[in-house]
């Protein structure tokens, strides 16, 4: 992790940054990566997003590459559900990104 950081550390900064992201939009785990400062680590942003619901952490926002949701199944179908109600575009199976990807500014 950065500067020697923990786990712990890194899930949190994923997690803020996850925060983030405006209802209505979304972006990819590798986007999250790069603005977390962590380029590279898309796998492990997935891993931050664990029991994220549970925390008030709006997972659902963050997709795989072009906007597919990589959750199998029912867990596939609630995420499309709860980005449908935020307001976010699909086209086939995979969000619209040119309309609804957001654009992380550094702070």
């Amino acid at each position: 992790m950065r500067n020697g950081g923990s786990w712990l550390g890194y899930f949190e900064e994923i997690q803020r940054t996850v925060l983030r992201i405006p209802r209505g939009r979304v972006a990819t785990y590798g986007d999250v990566a790069r603005a977390a400062g962590y380029p590279g680590r898309a796998r492990q942003v997935a891993w931050a997003l664990r029991n994220a619901e549970l925390r008030g952490i709006p997972w659902q926002r963050v997709l795989g590459q072009g906007g597919r949701i990589l959750l199998p199944g029912s867990a596939g179908l609630h995420q499309r559900a709860l980005l449908e109600r935020e307001g976010v575009l699909f086209v086939g199976s995979r969000a619209d990104m040119q309309r609804c990807r957001h654009r992380f500014r550094r702070i």
